[in-house]
């Protein structure tokens, strides 16, 4: 179904020149007496995000996107394998395509990835996971007013300031948006 560029919101995915976008960030913009859209859009099968400006006449064709929640199940080193939670099919996506969400996501995790006619696209994790601490500087007295030290969690990722108390076995809330430490669990 075609839709006019002015009725593409964030959120919305659309075909363009062959691939398949998510509107990331919308903006109505007057250059010269004229008005454009432009359109800050995360290629789904690439990762890649790109800024577009387009003319208001324009038309793009909206695309209908499913999300299924699959269970991480593991990584072979080249790709990382999902399972389906109601029809127990497995599926694997290549690193490019998690976009950096690998750094969050453990066995067992539930996370939605978003199909389009069968293709798997994208993975959506909750805006927060918990992480247990695997390796961290151990805390000594008088450090506690500011700043913080790096932990390492159970994924792998380094998480770049904890508080000073934190120590391994630790729970942490990690914020999956930009990987910022948010509190103890």
């Amino acid at each position: 179904m075609a839709v006019s560029i002015t009725e593409i919101r964030q959120g919305n995915t659309f075909e363009y020149k062959g691939d398949i976008f998510r509107c990331v960030e919308y903006n109505h913009i007057k250059w010269a007496q004229q008005a454009r859209i432009r359109l800050k859009m995360k290629n789904l099968r690439t990762g890649a995000i790109i800024e577009e400006t387009f003319n208001v006449g324009v038309k793009l064709e909206k695309i209908h996107i499913e999300y299924r929640p699959m269970q991480y199940l593991y990584n072979d080193g080249e790709k990382y394998h999902f399972m389906d939670q109601e029809t127990f099919n497995q599926i694997e996506l290549k690193k490019e395509q998690l976009g950096g969400t690998e750094r969050f996501i453990k066995e067992g995790f539930i996370v939605n990835i978003a199909f389009h006619e069968e293709e798997a696209l994208d993975i959506t994790l909750p805006a927060s996971v918990d992480l247990k601490v695997t390796e961290t500087t151990p805390e000594f007295k008088g450090n506690t007013v500011s700043g913080g030290k790096p932990a390492t969690v159970e994924t792998g990722y380094t998480i770049p300031s904890v508080p000073f108390f934190t120590k391994v076995g630790d729970v942490l809330k990690v914020d999956t948006r930009d990987g910022k430490y948010l509190g103890r669990s």
